[in-house]
């Protein structure tokens, strides 16, 4: 069985044997920066704060796909979201040629709806299940189940990039640099960005997010932090979740490529097991 999933996922190994990813791309008219894992993030996010230009991304293709799946069986793919992103749909049309050319073979491919730290946890629930003696459609409809009680709340303390591609004004882009704001909100249920509130400063941030998961159903499952180089929030975060819930198995991940492009330097990802969606 073989695991593989887009580099929307922020891992860089698994617990199974057989863990691949395919990288997305971030191109500006200037550059491209293949999120492979000797990515330099430092040197990306440099020369994007700089950048002036157009920015955006663009998913692996269904040949990308192919290449991964060669050689497997039974595969299970997730991808980013759906909403934001053509990698699912690339994916599905690799995953039915795949099929038809390999009579007997088996590909799943999750939507995961969401990004980052929620697939860590998803992906970390699939090696689990697949370390059982589950079948291949058991493990299937396991892990579609357990997408139903996981959630992603995030912080973002610039949206530059998200200026530059012409999602954000530039003029609202400025006012959250200036005065230290963050912008917090939730992946929805249809996979989408749900901005729903500001917050002065990192505190204030951590506050809203974790109330925004304590609303929603986390009472001390396991949860991912993922963080744009600010590993001294995440441990914050985590500290103030072990107050809370001392047993709580909380797991911080430095951002890959993607997502340090989406949620930009200091933003932070909390991630979590709900008692619903």
């Amino acid at each position: 069985m073989r695991i593989i999933a887009d580099s929307s996922c922020d891992l860089l190994g698994l617990d199974w044997e057989d863990f691949r990813t395919v990288p997305l791309t971030i191109y500006t008219d200037e550059r491209s920066f293949v999120d492979e894992p000797d990515l330099n993030i430092t040197e990306m996010l440099d020369y994007l704060a700089r950048f002036r230009g157009r920015s955006y991304t663009s998913c692996p293709s269904a040949e990308a796909w192919l290449n991964a799946f060669a050689g497997a069986r039974e595969i299970f793919v997730m991808t980013v979201t759906s909403s934001l992103s053509g990698s699912y749909a690339s994916a599905m049309m690799a995953a039915k040629q795949y099929m038809e050319e390999n009579p007997g073979t088996k590909v799943s491919v999750i939507d995961s709806l969401s990004t980052g730290g929620e697939e860590v946890l998803v992906l970390h629930k699939l090696a689990e299940l697949a370390h059982t003696d589950m079948t291949f459609e058991e493990i299937d409809q396991a892990i579609r189940d357990y997408l139903l009680h996981t959630r992603l709340f995030f912080a973002f303390f610039s949206v530059h990039n998200l200026s530059q591609n012409g999602r954000v004004s530039k003029t609202a882009a400025a006012a959250l640099s200036m005065f230290n704001i963050a912008v917090t909100g939730t992946a929805t249920e249809t996979g989408t960005i749900n901005v729903n509130g500001k917050a002065r400063g990192e505190r204030g941030a951590l506050k809203n997010i974790y109330k925004a998961a304590l609303e929603a159903g986390y009472t001390g499952g396991r949860a991912v932090i993922t963080h744009v180089e600010n590993p001294e929030l995440a441990e914050s975060l985590k500290n103030m979740i072990l107050q809370d819930y001392p047993d709580a198995e909380v797991l911080i991940f430095p951002t890959r490529g993607l997502c340090s492009y989406y949620m930009e330097r200091r933003g932070i990802v909390f991630s979590c097991e709900t008692a619903g969606k």
